[in-house]
């Protein structure tokens, strides 16, 4: 199998663990990393993939630049990762959110239908997006590929909207494309500002470990490889047009999950005194916290044979120890030195 990828926010937390398995199982594919570099976005995260792939540093609401990447590299795979998905950001700032993850979809959605046009082939666009579109869940229940769309905060009010654009040019220009809609996420190069990462920081720096409201919100929690693993899956075998759930078949509180990684520091990098979760402390909820995500993964399993390999158990503890062991990484976030490998790269 060789493929051409082309993947937006390839330097972002799932991108660039997207990366670094189509290098290990494909590798003789090659991959252009389209990715603007913001915040969240880490070269570092990229060290060790191979010297056959290329990075393009850009916005995707810059049609002359996403057309210039498409003519030059004329990829067979396109896997859009590129969004701004942090949910607090998205309440204090709406606006970054409605341009990159709805312009930007729509920006790429027709710079590819017109490469696709005049290139035709075994081309695939697939969506990345997410369980939180689909609203919140009460005490029972799953979503489904079927579930309406209730989306309650604005990032996932824009995922909506750069769904729904995937919907239409599909179903109006029969344009080759596939949509994901995954669970929490966690693994390694996540950046600190997701529950996980934060809580494992925070703890060793002996600060407070913020939990929203009373802790009981539930998520369904999905290993990175594993999702990364079903976005492969989809694309080379999922049916033009649909859509496909990925979840981790791991329902737990916010409160669970900081404690279970308090205990899992507490044997690995003990305190002198006590234990990391005298480090918890409850804080106010934030505004449209939705209650419980769940996905129901049995069309992906039944219709492709994918299922998630990691267990809560066996994920969390990959996860703590990869933070451990790859302290330079985490300091150069923290420091801000990251953003200054940037400098000099270009289209």
């Amino acid at each position: 199998m060789k493929h051409r990828y082309l993947v937006t926010g390839g330097a972002g937390f799932i991108g660039s663990n997207f990366v670094h398995f189509i290098d290990q199982t494909e590798p003789e594919s090659l991959v252009l990393v389209f990715d603007k570099l913001t915040y969240a976005g880490n070269l570092d995260s990229l060290k060790g993939m191979g010297p056959q792939h290329q990075v393009v540093v850009g916005d995707i609401c810059d049609e002359q630049l996403v057309a210039q990447a498409l003519a030059q590299f004329k990829p067979d795979r396109l896997v859009h990762f590129a969004a701004e998905s942090h949910v607090d950001r998205s309440i204090d700032g709406p606006k970054e959110f409605v341009k990159t993850n709805v312009l930007g979809t729509f920006t790429l959605l027709h710079q590819a239908k017109i490469y696709f046009e005049a290139n035709k082939g075994d081309f695939r666009f697939l969506q990345v997006s997410t369980d939180e579109v689909y609203g919140s869940l009460g005490e029972t229940g799953y979503f489904t590929e079927e579930t309406p769309y209730q989306p309650n905060s604005p990032y996932s009010a824009s995922k909506a909207g750069s769904d729904h654009l995937v919907r239409a040019w599909w179903h109006t220009y029969h344009f080759p494309v596939i949509t994901t809609n995954c669970s929490n996420n966690y693994g390694p190069f996540q950046f600190p500002e997701k529950l996980i990462p934060v809580v494992i920081l925070s703890a060793l720096s002996g600060k407070p470990l913020p939990i929203y409201g009373d802790g009981q919100n539930i998520r369904d929690w999905l290993f990175v490889l594993d999702h990364c693993k079903g976005i492969h899956r989809a694309l080379e075998r999922g049916e033009l047009g649909e859509c496909y759930n990925i979840g981790g078949n791991n329902e737990l509180t916010n409160l669970q999950v900081v404690h279970r990684i308090c205990e899992i520091l507490d044997l690995r990098r003990p305190k002198q005194k006590g234990s990391y979760k005298d480090q918890i402390t409850f804080v106010k909820d934030r505004p449209g916290h939705d209650r419980r995500y769940a996905i129901d993964a049995s069309k992906i399993k039944a219709k492709l044979g994918w299922q998630p390999e990691e267990s809560f158990e066996s994920g969390f503890l990959k996860t703590v120890d990869w933070y451990l062991e790859h302290e330079d990484w985490v300091k150069n976030i923290l420091s801000g030195e990251y953003r200054l490998t940037r400098q000099g790269l270009g289209a």
